[in-house]
């Protein structure tokens, strides 16, 4: 199998990026913090106020805590997924959100789309090839991931059953 797909821009079939949606904007993540760091010293000085000084420690503990969480969010919305699928195969190349990147080919002819569901649960979408599967957009929800698929299926359509435009039988 080989390492990498040879193939050039202009021979790709079906090209997909796949990146985790994120609702919160920087502005939002930062009127988000605020507004949770004002409420938090509003209850703290409420406490305070009342005798219950220490309660202000625990305030200032949690919103290290919610901030550290929120970068944590916003730091994980880097991973991205990318599917570049061309006449010798399918390369997957994935970025983690620490800017690691990993390429995964796969060869074309025996490249199988399954979509496996689960009572209850979001289906998985995997790519196969003989006894390897490998799992992609993860990140995905139910629509995308049946879209996705459909796409997948009819770009290795494609790819297996070229059609040729001669202008002699025109």
């Amino acid at each position: 199998m080989p390492a990498a797909i040879t193939g050039t821009e202009g021979s790709v079939i079906f090209d997909a990026t796949i990146m985790p949606h994120r609702s919160l904007s920087r502005v939002g993540r930062r009127w988000l913090a605020l507004s949770l760091a004002g409420l938090c010293a509003v209850i703290g000085l409420r406490f305070w106020l009342l005798g219950a000084w220490p309660v202000i420690a625990f305030c200032g503990v949690e919103i290290g805590l919610v901030l550290i969480l929120l970068h944590l969010h916003h730091r994980a919305a880097r991973a991205t997924e990318r599917l570049l699928l061309t006449v010798e195969g399918l390369l997957v190349i994935r970025t983690s959100p620490g800017g690691r990147r990993t390429e995964v080919a796969m060869q074309g002819v025996w490249l199988n789309v399954v979509l496996e569901e689960h009572e209850g649960r979001v289906p998985r979408l995997l790519l196969g090839q003989r006894s390897r599967r490998m799992e992609v957009g993860a990140a995905l929800g139910e629509v995308q991931k049946r879209d996705l698929a459909a796409a997948i299926r009819d770009a290795l359509f494609q790819a297996r059953n070229p059609r040729f435009d001669n202008a002699q039988l025109s």
